[in-house]
């Protein structure tokens, strides 16, 4: 299934010797995560890697202690960072793991291959330039394919998950296994791998993607990208720092909508405010810490809870510890 001249490790078959190579990453102590969230806010990372390639993430995390927390980060879109910051090491697969190659092409439709690091948008267009439909929703996505792949990322009625062929993983060891959707439980905004006698390491990311797309109409394709962006740019607060949908939308209705209902738009703590444009959104407005985010998701979900009796579930992933404001 792989191009010859793809550059991906084959499964399960790179040596010792790899893994033995003088690392060709970039390593970072005590990184801002502001830097790499697009909320521009919380604490740092007490260390922070870019590996060069897919073997160099293989060597560095073959390298890293046992019990040692690892977090994978694309584009920090769909996380909040708390103050303290983070004790483990970040790897930062974006713009690195950026494989992107057409796979296949046959009557009815094709192949494509994206790496972890390669912003959805870009897929998106790659798809299209090369006559495939069925990915121009990807381009409403401001994340990366592996956080795509990982949270079930999802715009305008279509999920990551519905175009996947298979995907390569990596684990805590470095080995890299291919895993099939029906390896995971997926839903709305969640996957989760099942308990599975193929399973070495109780750790693993998404590494890439193979994605299969029927065949479309080049400018078809590329005009709906076109409308989907300028609807996503009218309808959310795109000119100040936001990480998307902060709660997912309850079975049969929607989470701007409950919030909205509860007078909550324009709330502010701090420098993190409930944006008026769309209810979903909290917006950095000029200054915000990370506590200051998070004590208005909590203002929200306990109003929207006392109020209607739903429970809003987060949506954005907070990790890291409390305290240390950032600002």
């Amino acid at each position: 299934m792989l191009g010859a001249s793809m550059n991906v490790p084959a499964v399960n078959k790179i040596s010792k010797g790899v893994y033995m190579r003088r690392l060709q990453g970039d390593l970072y102590i005590n990184e801002p995560m502001r830097k790499h969230t697009s909320w521009r806010a919380g604490g740092s990372a007490a260390r922070f890697y870019k590996p060069s390639d897919l073997a160099d993430l293989a060597a560095f995390l073959y390298g890293l202690p046992q019990h040692e927390p690892v977090y994978f980060v694309g584009l920090g879109s769909n996380l909040l960072v708390r103050d303290g910051g983070m004790r483990g090491t970040v790897v930062a697969p974006h713009a690195r793991i950026n494989d992107l190659q057409l796979v296949k092409r046959e009557s009815q439709g094709g192949m494509i291959f994206a790496g972890a690091g390669v912003a959805c948008a870009k897929v998106a267009r790659f798809a299209a330039h090369h006559g495939f439909a069925g990915a121009e929703f990807l381009a409403g996505i401001p994340g990366t394919i592996g956080g795509a792949l990982a949270m079930n990322a999802g715009c305008f009625g279509t999920e990551t998950w519905q175009i996947v062929s298979h995907v390569q993983v990596i684990n805590r060891h470095g080995e890299f296994h291919k895993r099939q959707p029906n390896d995971y439980r997926i839903s709305y905004r969640y996957v989760a791998l099942r308990s599975i006698v193929n399973r070495p390491s109780n750790e693993e990311w998404f590494t890439g993607g193979w994605f299969k797309l029927i065949n479309g109409n080049q400018s078809i394709s590329l005009k709906k990208i076109k409308e989907l962006l300028v609807k996503r740019i009218h309808s959310q607060p795109l000119n100040l720092p936001n990480a998307g949908s902060v709660f997912r939308n309850p079975p049969g209705d929607y989470a701007a909508r409950l919030i909205e209902s509860c007078g909550l738009k324009g709330f502010r703590i701090g420098g993190a405010m409930v944006s008026p444009k769309h209810a979903n959104f909290i917006v950095n407005i000029g200054d915000a810490a990370a506590s200051d985010i998070e004590a208005v998701m909590t203002v929200i979900q306990d109003t929207v809870k006392q109020q209607t009796g739903i429970e809003l579930v987060n949506e954005v992933r907070v990790i890291g510890e409390a305290g240390g404001d950032q600002r």
